[in-house]
């Protein structure tokens, strides 16, 4: 196949232009393309009176390819490859152990599985369903279930989110990981979207159907399961103690492949106790910024959106006294969310549906810290200094997880809000306005307060009177590696710590792959 980069489509063309734009770009006649197909389109918007998608499209041409493509001499025109990944396959004697079933976890044990390896996970929260349902009972002020909830359970941290699959690694599985969601229920256009997204709508039934799939291969996926300690014996996992039910008992494994997630608090206290290298992890914490969605895009766009899709942004900046600032998981139309796992502390973070249709933009925005900023020492240093301001939060808040809430224009005055101007707060239960410097480290508040004024530069509007700031945003990424070495395995032998909460990724699609890499190297072992 032949692959043509640089088509154009204006907002609201239909893609079937592409083959006539295609086969101008070619010099030949469009009936000469037998097949077509789009494999990458982005936005560009540099220009707002003159806003268009860029495409690539793979193409097959009637006639000999290599000879046409040996005459070119356009350099948006060469062969295109598909990207391929072959599963080896095994038939060990014992299932490997995967623990955590985010996409991490997932994606190893559908690599597992599909290899005849038949993996056994365990997953501490619930299914997706009544997942959800706790979820939802508890944005609407009910009891928080500290062992299913936004962060723990069917899908991982990644299921209550945008969805959002750009990553900044580049890996020959992540085609092979889109591929994935879209075959089991997630929309064809995250194959060649530059910003692809699923929406927790959506997400909710993609997990489900990966799970079945899973278990048609032999595989088995065991809910409300939680790990609570290693069997080690002569410096090799020989087993897992697990609680089900109530009831504890002693799961016999030598291969377990660990992706418990950022948030998995109380395994790290206790791998750290039994001797597991870990080290502490450089992360970062804030707020959440919130919009108005139209005030975003007329930002971006110049004008209402229109047929445009919702506005995103991506901004970064340096400050020239030290310390830098950024925003992270930017979700157009979505919501503020209650993202708690521990009784007694408030966490924020960001989702969207699909559509992204509401009616307000949210982002974090986040400091970069280094170790050496942690208030303690120690591996664990990072997670405690997490906890206690997550606790913080919470008293201020008045101990029912609503969330201290602050306008930027308070914020950056140095005064207290008392309520919301035109941007009304999305995040559920509700939010306790009030002055975020009562809640979050003055190391934080100084940078934000610098990095806001800077960021309204680079987008107009971004530091807005009435733009609201709900924290804190505490677990944007892991406080804690959990050491390995080359083969991916612990020093521990037989371990394989996985995905963000092991400190190896970042997002779903980088703990997807990080998953596939560790149950290949789990694969090596059994053939």
């Amino acid at each position: 196949m032949i692959l043509v980069r640089g088509l154009k489509l204006r907002p609201g063309e239909e893609p079937g232009l592409l083959k006539q734009r295609a086969a101008k770009k070619l010099r030949v006649s469009p009936e000469r393309i037998t097949d077509l197909r789009l494999v990458k389109k982005s936005l560009d918007a540099r220009r707002k009176e003159d806003i268009f998608y860029v495409c690539s499209a793979a193409l097959a041409l009637d006639g000999d390819e290599d000879r046409f493509l040996a005459r070119n001499r356009d350099r948006d025109i060469g062969p295109y490859r598909e990207p391929v990944y072959t599963i080896p396959q095994a038939q060990p004697d014992r299932s490997p152990l995967i623990v955590g079933f985010g996409p991490a976890g997932m994606f190893a044990a559908l690599v597992l599985a599909m290899a005849g390896a038949k993996p056994l996970v365990l997953e501490r929260g619930q299914e997706a369903l009544r997942r959800k349902a706790a979820v939802e009972a508890f944005r609407a002020g009910g009891r928080l279930d500290p062992e299913s909830n936004s962060l723990f359970g069917e899908g991982g941290a990644g299921t209550f989110s945008d969805g959002k699959l750009n990553t900044g690694i580049h890996d020959p599985r992540l085609h092979w990981v889109l591929e994935q969601f879209a075959a089991h229920g997630a929309p064809e256009s995250i194959l060649y979207d530059a910003k692809p997204h699923i929406g927790t709508d959506i997400l909710i039934d993609v997990v489900q159907n990966i799970r079945r799939h899973i278990l048609a291969l032999g595989g088995q996926v065991l809910f409300e399961t939680r790990l609570d300690r290693l069997q080690i014996r002569d410096g090799a996992v020989t087993g897992a103690l697990v609680s089900q039910g109530g009831r504890q008992r002693l799961i016999p494994c030598d291969r377990l492949i660990l992706a418990a997630g950022h948030s998995a608090r109380d395994l790290f206290e206790t791998l750290l106790e039994q001797g597991v290298p870990l080290s502490p992890k450089p992360f970062s914490m804030g707020v959440r910024i919130e919009h108005k969605q139209a005030a975003i895009d007329l930002a971006q766009y110049g004008r209402a959106r229109g047929e445009l899709p919702s506005a995103d942004y991506s901004l970064h900046v340096r400050l020239p006294g030290g310390g830098s600032a950024y925003t992270f998981c930017m979700c157009p139309g979505g919501e503020v969310f209650a993202s708690a796992s521990e009784a007694g502390g408030v966490v924020t973070n960001g989702m969207s549906n699909s559509r992204r249709d509401g009616e307000n933009a949210n982002s974090a925005l986040l400091v970069t810290l280094g170790v050496e900023d942690f208030p303690g020492s120690g591996p664990l240093a990072g997670m405690h200094w997490q906890r206690e301001i997550e606790r913080r939060a919470f008293a201020y808040g008045g101990g029912d997880y609503r969330a201290p809430a602050q306008l930027a224009g308070d914020f950056l005055a140095g005064r207290p809000s008392a309520g919301p101007g035109s941007v009304r707060p999305s995040y559920r239960p509700g939010v306790v306005w009030g002055d975020l410097r009562e809640v979050l480290p003055e190391q934080i508040c100084s940078v934000l307060a610098q990095a806001l004024p800077e960021l309204d530069k680079k987008l107009r509007g971004f530091a807005a009177p009435d733009a609201v700031l709900t924290g804190p945003e505490t677990r944007s990424s892991s406080p804690v590696r959990i050491l390995r070495g080359p083969d991916l395995s612990s020093s521990v032998s037989g371990l394989y710590p996985c995905g963000e909460g092991a400190g190896y990724a970042g997002g779903i699609s980088s703990a997807a792959v990080d998953g596939m890499r560790c149950a290949e190297a789990v694969l090596k072992t059994l053939l």
